[in-house]
């Protein structure tokens, strides 16, 4: 066990993309924590399949490394706001945080949303300038920019004076000044041995020790994470768990862990300010605290920012239900929709009226795309409605979430991306031009603004634009309509199985969503109108097979490509009356109410509704 002055503890914050778990990468291999010959493979953190596809850090993991006989605990968290739980939690974890700001592109919104998160914890910040070697770095600005967001963000005074470290994770190098870089990480480590406090909490003290993450291991069950906030903990210690609620519950600690590289290592104790992992505690839970059976004495609950946006999840009732998945009833939907909110503490599920339906809400369409990713790769197969965002009443206001939008675009697409932001009631904040052909620009945007955005963005920009968002506050409601599709929708009058001939006769109608020879039924949308109204098609009609022969050749005919939709574009697609089946295999999207005739009833009802009839 190390000595409390030979101990700190670090997280490492950042917006998305500014190279935090590179730089964990290079302060893993040259802590001497791996053999020579052991192989480290690339963004060694990010463990889940869905990270290294995307590239992104979506769980909060920690790791540990020795340098100079100090042991070095280090997280590493997500930068997107829609991850921004798992950043609150870890801010209990730690005597310091590591603010990584890519030294070309400076603060961008989630930067501002973890600092301010850092800065009411009290903790000391290092400021790492990271991608130094980029051709158009500017560090004196970003430096400049880092200080002014300290100032916005009420820092204390012995937060403004914090240390500059500029480094390249990518190229493993770090100095002082940015012209003085040595071909080590060492003065990183050395800024983190100076400035970062070891922890101050008294060993003698009773047992208190906040679960900050949670873990599964097939053999040993659930596995609680955090910082022993004081007293020791040993194994086969008996502790009282005490739940959210107060509840106190004695259990045994079967197996304690410490951290070292990327391995959980077995330890027989650990003391006050050690971050661990516990076994044996069957049902324990994020948020809950483990206390000296003598003295249970909790600690306060984890303040989490509330949730934003809210979706339906439905059980599948598709014509097709049941064919590419394993788990289609509403009991293993509940099932595992609440084993999820056991680890993820920014998400919230409430059960409705009906047994087959449950809104489920969390920070952004990435947050819950996510969710439903991970599940259709369980084998879980079902039905999600439109994104919707969770209002508010404040002060006898109706209140909505309000988005900080930055946006980096080329100058020729300045003009186009303004109108059509214009057109979803965003607020221009602030503009700045480099003299580099690009253009950054901050909006204030009602968060109904950006569902579905992000597609029409990349199209007016070519692919050349960047977009930030992150959750600034609630304001007073926006009168009027809010962004939404334009367009209407072509769909399918009959199931079938859909024909080259049959598509070729609707395509001049609009843009095609499948292939031919792919299985449809009656309602299913297989294709966005030209025009605003939905339109009936039938895809799946054969050529009458004839002795007539017709004058075109055929076969030299080509079918335009389809629009493909990914999980997150199916999804910012969908309108108030329509439904994104989910299975294993398929992503599809239908009409709540499959028949016509059931449509147009229901479209008479509501229209004599709004008349008030």
């Amino acid at each position: 066990m190390h000595s409390r002055d030979k101990i700190r503890n670090i997280a490492i914050i950042a917006h998305v993309d500014h190279g935090k778990t590179t730089l964990v990468d290079q302060l893993l291999r040259q802590s001497g924590t791996f053999r020579d010959n052991e192989q480290l493979q690339e963004r060694a953190m990010d463990s889940n399949d869905l990270e290294r596809e995307r590239g992104i850090t979506i769980l909060a993991k920690n790791t540990a490394v020795n340098y100079k006989d100090t042991l070095i605990n280090i997280v590493d968290t997500p930068g997107h706001a829609d991850f921004g739980g798992e950043v609150e939690r870890i801010m209990k974890m730690v005597d310091g945080v590591l603010l990584v700001v890519d030294a070309f592109e400076g603060c961008m919104p989630q930067t501002k949303f973890v600092l301010r998160k850092a800065l009411q914890q009290g903790l000391t910040p290092v400021v790492v300038l990271n991608k130094i070697d980029r051709p158009a770095a500017r560090p004196a600005e970003v430096v400049d920019e880092v200080l002014e967001l300290f100032i916005e963000l009420e820092a204390s005074d012995e937060q403004l004076d914090f240390p500059v470290v500029y480094a390249s994770g990518l190229n493993g190098i770090a100095g002082n000044t940015p012209d003085d870089l040595q071909e080590t990480m060492e003065p990183l480590y050395e800024m983190i041995l100076e400035h970062i406090p070891s922890p101050k909490e008294n060993p003698d003290e009773p047992l208190q020790f906040l679960v900050t993450l949670l873990d599964y291991n097939e053999y040993l069950g659930r596995i609680a994470i955090g910082r022993v906030n004081r007293g020791q903990i040993r194994q086969g210690q008996v502790v009282a768990v005490i739940d959210r609620e107060g509840t106190v519950k004695q259990s045994r600690i079967e197996k304690l862990f410490g951290f070292q590289g990327l391995k959980r290592i077995e330890v027989e104790e650990a003391a006050a300010g050690d971050i661990v992992a516990i076994a044996g505690l069957k049902e324990i839970n994020i948020g809950e605290t483990i206390a000296d059976p003598g003295n249970p004495e909790a600690l306060p609950v984890l303040a989490i920012d509330e949730p934003t946006l809210q979706m339906t999840f439905l059980v599948n009732n598709s014509p097709f239900v049941g064919r590419e998945g394993k788990w289609v009833t509403s009991r293993k939907l509940r099932e595992r929709l609440f084993k999820e909110i056991e680890t993820d503490v920014s998400l919230r599920v409430e059960e409705t009226d009906s047994p087959d339906a449950f809104i489920v809400s969390g920070r952004g369409e990435l947050h819950l795309g996510i969710l439903i990713e991970n599940m259709r790769r369980e084998g879980f197969e079902l039905q999600v409605s439109k994104p919707e965002v969770i209002l508010k009443v404040i002060d006898g206001v109706k209140s909505e979430p309000i988005e900080r939008l930055l946006i980096d675009v080329p100058e020729e697409s300045m003009g186009a991306v303004m109108e059509s932001l214009g057109t979803r009631k965003a607020e221009m904040v602030n503009m700045i031009n480099n003299g580099t052909g690009q253009v950054r620009l901050e909006f204030l945007i009602p968060a109904r603004g950006l569902i579905g955005y992000r597609t029409n963005f990349l199209t007016l920009t070519r692919g050349y634009g960047v977009m930030n968002h992150a959750f600034d506050s609630y304001g007073p409601m926006v009168g009027g309509q809010v962004g939404g599709r334009h367009q209407g929708v072509l769909i399918a009058s009959e199931t079938g199985k859909s024909t080259m001939y049959g598509m070729l006769s609707v395509e001049d109608r609009g843009i095609l969503f499948l292939e031919p020879g792919q299985d449809v039924y009656e309602g299913m949308i297989v294709g966005e109108h030209t025009r605003d109204n939905d339109i009936i098609v039938n895809i799946c009609k054969e050529k009458a097979l004839n002795n007539i022969r017709t004058a075109n050749k055929e076969e030299t005919v080509k079918l335009k490509s389809p629009r493909l939709m990914s999980l997150e574009e199916a999804l910012e697609y969908l309108n108030d009356d329509e439904l994104c089946e989910i299975t294993p295999k398929s992503i599809r999207l239908r009409k709540k109410l499959l028949n016509k005739s059931e449509r147009d009833r229901a479209e008479k009802h509501r229209r004599m509704a709004e008349a008030g009839v």
